[in-house]
């Protein structure tokens, strides 16, 4: 088997006290590893990122929004149970992990509740289990709720942002864990490398002539489900919505066109226009007019890219799909070289921690 296809090959070890359990402020005062070449990298600072891009570039965000998808509620019996909301299958009904699943029979009825002081609670939301979820092991739920906004201010008052498992010791506030240009709301974890910028650092971007987008993807459960096969091309990816509008195509077609570079700020703005491309079958011809719909691409060593000619991402889990993504650009090799001279340099790692910028043509 191709050393780029063995699980075991993207593995690498990490100190604890390396994962960055708090973001820095203001944002970009994050530390940014620039890969400026195929054989060599800078030490910089993500407020500095337009020194690194050229007029005429284009950085492509994802204006998803997190939403506070962590439930805890109770069944009529009075049985507590957890629910992670994963994907919007339908208006108002859900895809979801649960805890304990057991207790999640079809017909079974969740009472959410938000606690307004330590005598009283305040019920909210009613949902009901209609069907099991086979690709994620999970359930499918249905609100019992009559518009979006009644269902989105009662989310808003109930849930909490579902914060990755490893951030074990963050007093970060909600806020942190979206981006300053969140619009649209549904993802279940951030775009991580997003989180960087600030007001002050887009407007410098603006004032260098690089231009900006936007795509919206979801972030659901095929961006952080571990990769489990030996062999990595038998892994499968779960499917994840994606939105592309006429407007982001055209500036595509505009930067191609004059020689500029497509800059993916992180895997799901990669994930939405190579998905886009694999979806459509484009291939340098760039003649869509908007997409909208499902991808469950997986990109690793080997991928033939289409519209992506660098990347602004963060530092990623061992034997993760998005290693696996940045390894496809970059070279694994490469890659986990620079993890270790990352690891070497103290750079902190994951969701809150420093970026990486990987520029190759």
């Amino acid at each position: 088997m191709n050393d780029d296809y063995s699980l075991s090959n993207y593995n690498y070890h990490l100190p604890s006290e390396l994962i960055a359990q708090n973001p820095l402020v203001p944002r970009d005062s994050s530390r940014l590893l620039v890969v400026n070449s195929s054989n060599t990298h800078v030490h910089s600072f993500f407020n500095e990122l337009p020194k690194w891009l050229l007029p005429g570039d284009l950085l492509v965000f994802n204006d998803t929004r997190v939403v506070p998808a962590r439930l805890y509620g109770q069944k009529t019996t009075g049985a507590k149970v957890e629910v992670l909301l994963l994907e919007e299958k339908e208006p108002f009904t859900w895809i979801v992990l649960v805890k304990p699943g057991k207790r999640f029979k079809i017909g079974s009825k969740i009472l959410f509740t938000a606690v307004l002081d330590e005598f009283k609670q305040d019920y909210l939301l009613e949902a009901t289990v209609i069907d099991h979820d086979e690709k994620t092991g999970g359930r499918v739920l249905k609100f019992n709720v009559s518009s979006k906004s009644e269902f989105w201010e009662a989310l808003e008052r109930i849930g909490h942002l579902p914060l990755p498992p490893y951030l074990t010791n963050s007093s970060a506030n909600p806020s942190q864990y979206q981006t300053i240009y969140a619009q649209k709301p549904g993802a279940v974890a951030a775009p991580t490398a997003g989180l960087h910028f600030t007001q002050e650092l887009l407007q410098n971007l603006q004032k260098k002539g690089i231009n900006q987008a936007y795509v919206t993807l979801h972030v659901g459960l095929g961006t952080f489900r571990p990769v489990n096969t030996d062999n990595i091309k038998e892994h499968t990816m779960h499917q994840e919505w994606i939105e592309v509008s006429n407007q982001t195509i055209q500036k595509i077609n505009k930067t191609k066109s004059s020689g500029g570079r497509v800059i993916a700020v992180g895997t799901t703005v990669v994930r939405a226009l190579e998905g886009m491309a694999d979806v459509t079958s484009i291939d340098n011809k760039y003649d869509i007019k908007s997409f909208s719909g499902k991808t469950n691409i997986f990109i690793y060593p080997g991928y033939k890219w289409h519209l992506v000619d660098g990347m602004i991402t963060n530092f990623h889990l061992p034997k993760s799909s998005l290693l696996m993504l940045v390894s496809a650009l970059i070279g694994r090799d490469r890659l986990l070289e620079l993890y270790k001279i990352a690891i070497e340099e103290k750079y902190r790692f994951y969701s809150f921690g420093d970026g990486m910028l990987v520029l190759l043509s």
